[in-house]
Formats: C-alpha cells, structure tokens, sequence
C-alpha cells in the first residue's frame, strides 16, 4: 500500500451518513413498536443502481476508459445491504483514512455486471448471489472470501402473545409461536421458507392449524398480512426497515441474535488477468482491510443508532494449515 498517497475526503461519510440518520429519526420517531429515537438509515433506497463516491464527481468509466487503471481509486460494486445497514458509512471512511484511497461505491442487484464491463475492481455480495458462482467459474473472479454476516430477524407485534422478545434461541421462539397459536406467516422467499421448515422440523413438527398462513406471501405482501394478522414473519432487517420508510406497519423486530439469522456475504476480487482495469492492488488493500482482526472488531461492535442488539457479524477467518495454506 502506498501510504504516500494523501487521504481523500469522503462524500460517502458526509452525504450518507447524516442523511440516514436523519431518516431513521422521521421512521421510527412515528413508527409504532419500533424503537424510540432510532435514527435512520435508507434515505434512497431502491432496487435500481446507486453509486457513491469518495469524489462527488465520479462516474463509472466506460470500458474504453477503464484499460487505464486509477491507482488511487477502489470500484467497489456492492449488493445494497451494508449500505442501507449503515456499516459502509462506518467501514468505509475508515477504509480510505488507513490507506489513502478512494472508494467509488456502486450498490444494485446486478453486482457481477459492472465487473465483467471492467467497472470494478471488488465486488461484495451475498455468498449466495446467483452470479457469483459463474464469476468464479468463467474466471474473472477470484476465489470468494468471508468477511461478515448480515441479519434477517424473526418480525412479530408489539404486543407479542408468544412472548419471543430477545431470545437468542429462534427455534424456541418457533416452538412459542406454535404453542400459543399466535398467527405466523411464510416468507415465500426461498431462503426464508427453507428456514422457516428447519424451525418447524426443530420445534418437533408441531401441527399446523389456522395458526400458520402458507399462501405463497412474499416480502411486503407477507409483512402487511402479518401486520394484518398481529402476527410473525421472518424478513431481513434492511428491507424491513426499507418497508417501514414507505409503508408503516405495526411489526417491529423481535429475535435478532439467533446465528441462523445470520446471512454470510464475501468479497470477490477480480481477475486482472481477464478484466482490464483492475486495480489489483486496491482490491486486495479492501479485502485485507476487511480481514483485518482490527476490522473484524469493529462490525462485531457496530450498532446502528437506538437498536442495543447486534445485527452485524464479524465472518473472517484463518484456516491457514500444512494442508490449508494461506491465500
């Protein structure tokens, strides 16, 4: 790293930041069941392609542009989750005071795309992604590596009748839910109904009644029917509160702390020796960084403003061996 190199000022810390916060102030100030005081985090949240830069006056480079490689400067390509989370405003200026470069952040569900159109050097998705296998597999990836977790969460009334608030232990809460034949709702999202059946084969396969609603729901359309219902769902936490800036409904997040919550997400560089442009140097500087013990530390630490339970975990790890050896 070449710590010659003067530290650029981040637009990242200074726009995103202070307008999430203000955001979550409006969202939750008014939100019923939810936190009192949370500040925010969404404040343009779309599916749609954001970007966000070090230099307000960034663009992505055409490819054309991108054979010549910026040194300075890291095209991170990301899924949307660590922004909207609020840990990108923490890690990234972080980032760039250590080491002197810039962050181009670029955020959507196409996070593979701008790699293969020489628009990044770094990509961070969920391990899970339906690209990221065949950009290891075509070759202009590297091998993906860990480097935190992000939280789906068990959402239910504030009321709670099953009486699930802060367990650490989801299959009880599961097991709660059933045993008090207080209404639950199918996440049809493939990963959420793959949980959902491994908490339902935990708490003992308990009978399903009318307590239990499997009508195909996803995402918002599950979350109004069980705010309809005064019921649960299993969502993530982001677009929770991505639903809750647009639509207020009376759901609140209830069980947090259960690692089968937890969601891995991995960097991927990119191979320079397949995509021109790369900033080899600065792709690995970010995904060193990011596997940093002192790193690791702090997503372990990290709180979003008004919420006391972790949602971000630390994934890094040395398995490094006679037969393992370090990357």
């Amino acid at each position: 790293m070449n710590e010659g190199k003067q530290a650029a000022s981040s637009s990242f810390a200074t726009t995103s930041l202070v307008s999430r916060r203000g955001f979550l102030m409006r969202l939750l100030g008014s939100t019923c069941g939810l936190v009192v005081g949370l500040p925010a985090l969404l404040t343009s949240c779309s599916p749609s392609s954001q970007s966000s830069s070090s230099s307000s006056s960034a663009t992505s480079p055409s490819s054309s542009e991108s054979a010549t490689t910026d040194t300075s400067l890291v095209r991170l390509s990301s899924v949307v989750t660590p922004k909207d989370g609020g840990l990108y405003d923490d890690l990234l200026p972080d980032f760039e005071r250590q080491t002197g470069y810039q962050v181009e952040l670029t955020t959507g569900e196409d996070v593979y795309g701008p790699a293969r159109n020489e628009e990044a050097d770094v990509v961070l998705s969920h391990y899970g992604h339906r690209d990221a296998q065949s950009c290891v597999q075509d070759g202009y990836g590297q091998w993906p590596q860990p480097v935190f977790f992000n939280q789906l969460a068990l959402l239910g009334p504030p009321s709670d009748p099953a009486q699930v608030q802060n367990l650490s232990d989801l299959v009880e809460a599961f097991r709660r839910i059933a045993a008090t034949q207080s209404p639950y709702i199918v996440n049809d999202l493939k990963l959420n109904r793959y949980l959902t059946e491994i908490l339902w084969e935990g708490a003992g396969r308990p009978q399903k009644g009318q307590w239990y609603t499997d009508q195909g729901l996803k995402e918002q359309d599950a979350i109004m029917e069980a705010a309809k219902q005064g019921g649960y769902v299993l969502w993530g936490l982001t677009p929770f509160l991505r639903t809750q800036q647009q639509t207020k409904v009376k759901l609140q997040p209830l069980v947090l702390n259960d690692p089968l919550l937890q969601r891995v997400m991995v960097t991927v560089e990119i191979n320079p020796d397949e995509i021109a442009g790369v900033n080899e140097q600065g792709a690995k500087a970010f995904q060193q960084y990011l596997l940093e013990p002192a790193t690791q530390a702090r997503i372990r630490a990290f709180r979003l403003p008004g919420i006391d339970q972790q949602i971000w975990w630390p994934a890094g790890r040395n398995n490094a061996s006679a037969v393992v050896p370090e990357l």
